[in-house]
């Protein structure tokens, strides 16, 4: 059912392909482009997380600051600034990286190096997901709810974050998975993701699912991380509120509520950027010189480029 998005391109040889589905809404939420299955349920991974939050905020969570809500919803690269904010979240609540129930993990690319340099160990701080765990288990702390066991599906704390994205979404209730951090995902459809996305950016100011929206938008690096995909995207596109998740998921919105979803079936980051490019394109935002740059990742051949990944041409 998916349909050819991304091409490898070396020496004028298509070289690979990445195959995927796609869905584009126009601001009234209705589909602008539909490739491949969209209706379907996938698993979104961490573009879950600002409807996670959304939970939280409903359940009393109360952050400090917009930094604070944004490493809520982060795929941090365990950077100084994330765990400084992780360890304040968990600070606050009279808790340890020791209560966090994601496992241990090593900051990402060059973080990681200089962690390994310094004899650091892999730790729940470093995980990725680790902002999201320091915010359930506050959530659970004012709602004197357990603080062990708010991983499994029976705790009230997921059940409430399962209440709020079937709320969000409108899907009807399926089997749930296990994502990387040992949460339990909630599957939704392309088109009810990217609907969901605009919810976020055409809510009233000051309600909860805006408040995630504007502190994700003023903090993409606590979302991401040095070059992480969502900040180069979001810094080149004002306005734009977006969030990857793990093996290929993509969503995001524009303040008016035209927005995106999309799964590459392969899961391969390489494809990301040049088809949330094309995509941002067709959405019609205004281009710049970054953008053009974000499109097309060179192919090398020793140090000289030889091709390009790109979106192929006229399917988006």
């Amino acid at each position: 059912m998916s349909v050819d998005l991304v091409e490898v391109v070396r020496s004028g040889f298509r070289e690979c392909v990445h195959r995927g589905s796609v869905v584009v809404l126009d601001a009234d939420g209705t589909p602008n482009l539909e490739l491949g299955e969209v209706h379907g349920p996938i698993f979104p991974r961490s573009t879950n997380k600002p409807m996670q939050a959304l939970a939280l905020l409903r359940n009393g969570f109360d952050p400090v600051d917009d930094a604070e809500l944004a490493i809520t919803t982060a795929s941090h690269f365990g950077e100084p600034d994330h765990l400084v904010l992780v360890r304040r979240l968990l600070d606050r609540f009279g808790c340890t990286p020791a209560d966090l129930a994601c496992p241990p993990d090593l900051p990402f690319a060059e973080i990681a190096r200089a962690a390994a340099l310094t004899g650091a160990g892999a730790s729940p701080l470093y995980m990725n997901c680790s902002g999201k765990h320091a915010a359930m288990l506050a959530t659970c702390a004012i709602n004197d709810w357990p603080r062990t066991g708010y991983l499994d599906l029976e705790h009230p704390l997921q059940q409430a974050v399962v209440a709020t994205i079937a709320d969000v979404t409108g899907e009807p209730e399926t089997d749930l998975g296990i994502d990387g951090c040992g949460l339990p995902i909630v599957p939704v459809s392309l088109i009810n993701l990217a609907r969901a996305f605009a919810g976020f950016t055409t809510a009233e100011p000051g309600t909860a699912p805006r408040r995630i929206a504007d502190a994700v938008r003023a903090n993409p690096r606590v979302i991401s991380g040095t070059s992480g995909p969502d900040l180069l995207v979001m810094s080149s596109t004002p306005g734009l509120f977006c969030k990857i998740g793990a093996d290929g998921v993509h969503a995001g919105a524009l303040p008016d509520g035209r927005a995106f979803a999309y799964k590459i079936d392969d899961g391969h980051d390489r494809a990301r950027m040049p088809l949330t490019l094309a995509i941002l394109r067709r959405l019609g935002v205004d281009w710049t010189d970054q953008h053009t740059e974000l499109a097309a990742t060179a192919v090398l051949g020793g140090d000289a480029r030889v091709g390009v990944i790109r979106a192929i041409p006229g399917v988006v």
